[in-house]
């Protein structure tokens, strides 16, 4: 057993390694909202567009997943590292031609982090035993959140404090997202010369234990469950943030960029320390009990937030925001670990199905966002309490239905 996990170990680090990369990506991309708004006078919709030109690229994740069935995960690996340094580069000149010249370029790496989500998330639930994938998914998300700290950091003192004028420019990305395309093409280069086992999937890595699965992915009603739970899920990760800045002013703060941007690094941090702290309460705990516990705990905590911000106690109701990161730590591990139950080598075009429903970080800001325009931030903010019931039935009842 001792050599099984040595096996797996150096493997697992080269994953972590990317789950920190595309956390990066994601969270500086959402990071850059309300900055892009002032840079290139948006309304209410179009600032979100950014979220919607990236995380619409997991539209595609479904064909990824064949595709991973044939090329292996390795060598989808490379192919999502090139495209996500190539799109860096195209930011350059992307952004000296105007917003939608920016976001055309946010579409390639976009395809890019697809083609690292789907590849990693199964790969890293194969590398041991399936009674700790959901901590090992925990473990490799906290990297990934640690990023997510460090993103809205890296924006807020390269980008945001570049513009000491005053006004916002634009081309004040193109200097960091060149660093950052020059730092993935050498990972690429790097990951070429690695080692990485194939694992088959359906032999479980830590035991040999035959087991009968179905002829499809499509076949499993928790799979499909479990997409859906990731759709309502992205909504709650990034509704928060998206809506920050709006909500800050409501309750009365008059945050710069610059101070907006760091205030999110707390929620970010949330979730890092949250996914820290899973790694070990996983082990202990199901994942359907952890997930339902702060799913309700979430939803929580927004209420809280808007009553007491009606009532004057602004200070309480932002932490209690930002605090909500604590809640979504570990949502993601366990939805993905739940939903991926029993496909064993169905695994890679489940995981494909499962990655698809990103696209809710894509849809479901621009509905919020159209709702504010509409009626108000407050009704807005409320379909969160949508998005929480869904993810509590999914992890008391849906991941459970197993036909």
């Amino acid at each position: 057993m001792q050599d099984n996990k040595s096996k797996f170990l150096f493997p697992l680090i080269v994953m972590a390694s990317l789950f920190f990369l595309f956390g990066f990506i994601t969270t500086m991309n959402n990071s850059l909202i309300n900055y892009l708004k002032d840079a290139f006078r948006l309304n209410e919709v179009e600032k979100q567009l950014p979220n919607t030109f990236f995380y619409g690229a997991y539209i595609l994740s479904i064909p990824v997943g064949y595709l991973l069935n044939r090329i292996g995960y390795k060598n989808g690996v490379l192919a999502g590292l090139g495209l996500v340094s190539i799109g860096f580069f195209l930011c350059i000149p992307g952004v000296a031609a105007g917003y939608y010249g920016f976001l055309s370029a946010v579409s390639v790496f976009a395809i890019g982090v697809v083609l690292l989500q789907v590849a990693a998330n199964p790969y890293v639930n194969a590398l041991g035993s399936p009674e700790t994938a959901a901590s090992r998914l925990t473990l490799t998300n906290a990297l990934n959140s640690l990023a997510t700290v460090i993103a809205p950091l890296f924006v807020s003192y390269l980008i945001v404090s570049a513009n000491t004028g005053g006004a916002s420019d634009p081309k004040a990305v193109q200097g960091p997202f060149a660093g950052i395309g020059i730092v993935t093409l050498v990972i690429v280069v790097v990951m070429f010369f690695l080692h990485l086992p194939e694992i088959k999937e359906g032999e479980s890595a830590g035991e040999g234990i035959a087991k009968k699965f179905k002829s499809s992915a499509y076949k499993y009603p928790h799979m499909w469950l479990g997409s859906l739970a990731i759709f309502f899920y992205m909504g709650i990760e990034i509704g928060i943030p998206s809506f920050f800045a709006d909500y800050s002013t409501r309750l009365g703060f008059d945050f710069n960029g610059e101070m907006r941007t760091k205030l999110l690094a707390y929620y970010w941090a949330g979730l890092m320390v949250g996914r820290i702290a899973g790694i070990f309460i996983l082990r202990k705990y199901s994942a359907s009990r952890i997930l339902s516990f702060n799913a309700v705990f979430g939803a929580v905590m927004v209420l809280l937030s808007l009553i007491l911000g009606g009532m004057e106690f602004k200070w309480i109701a932002l932490v209690l925001f930002l605090g909500t990161g604590l809640m979504h730590s570990i949502m993601w591990p366990c939805i993905y670990n739940l939903a991926l139950e029993d496909l064993g080598p169905n695994t890679k075009v489940g995981s494909g199905v499962i990655a698809t429903s990103v696209i809710g970080a894509a849809i479901l800001p621009i509905i919020m966002g159209g709702i504010q325009r509409g009626i108000g931030l407050i009704v807005a903010i409320c379909c969160l309490f949508v998005y929480y019931a869904y993810v509590t039935f999914f992890a008391v009842k849906g991941s459970k239905i197993r036909s």
